[in-house]
């Protein structure tokens, strides 16, 4: 396949940015730069790429601290998450402050992103879903042609993200999993903002908090 990907963990949280790009054009944009902005900057440099955008998916510190360091050094626009985010992205001073990070500026990105949309890279296209509960502005970028959905803290391998973040909700959470993901298909690899890939179908059958109910015999 023409899209390629390499995950970068970065923080004391070792939170998975992800360098995804178009092999035919060396076109990249950079998934949750939440910090280490010298070790992504080095891989995007050592693989040839040539960095256009920069896409969130949602105002966690972890998740978007090295943001506007790393847009300024090449000099890109930032996208998303979804505006319902704003005000986690306006509190970015007080979170570092809180988790013993780096002082972070508050920022808006150049474009908040929106169930339907698209981002666009060399010759690939990632469809945006919103996917509240996380967060309430959280997005999910899914490529269908790759069968791959970068679902930032919304599931992981074996969990769900915490809901008990300001206007967090579990209820919300799990519907945004089983309408928005599910969909997609078992077959898509997801590559989540902390620990190890997996597929819908392996978590819709081992994933407690969300596997398919069991039928009654």
């Amino acid at each position: 396949m023409s899209l390629k990907y390499e995950i970068i963990p970065v923080t004391a949280f070792q939170q998975n940015c992800s360098v995804i790009w178009c092999d035919e054009t060396k076109e990249a944009i950079a998934v949750d730069p939440g910090g280490d902005v010298d070790q992504i900057t080095a891989r995007i440099r050592d693989l040839g790429l040539k960095l256009v955008k920069i896409v969130l998916t949602h105002g966690h510190l972890d998740h978007v601290g090295g943001t506007e360091a790393l847009a300024g050094m090449f000099s890109v626009p930032v996208l998303g998450p979804q505006e319902a985010d704003a005000f986690w992205l306006q509190a970015l001073p007080a979170q570092s402050e809180m988790f013993g990070f780096t002082h972070t500026e508050a920022f808006t990105p150049d474009r908040w992103l929106n169930e339907g949309e698209t981002v666009t890279f060399g010759n690939q296209t990632l469809e945006i879903y919103h996917t509240p509960g996380h967060t309430p502005g959280h997005i999910v970028l899914f490529s269908d042609s790759a069968r791959r959905a970068w679902v930032g803290d919304v599931l992981f391998n074996g969990a769900i993200g915490r809901t008990d973040f300001p206007k967090g909700d579990f209820n919300t959470l799990i519907t945004s999993i089983k309408t928005k993901l599910w969909p997609m298909g078992n077959d898509v690899t997801f590559i989540p903002g902390h620990g190890p890939e997996s597929t819908f179908g392996h978590e819709r059958i081992a994933n407690p908090f969300v596997a398919d109910e069991m039928p009654i015999h």
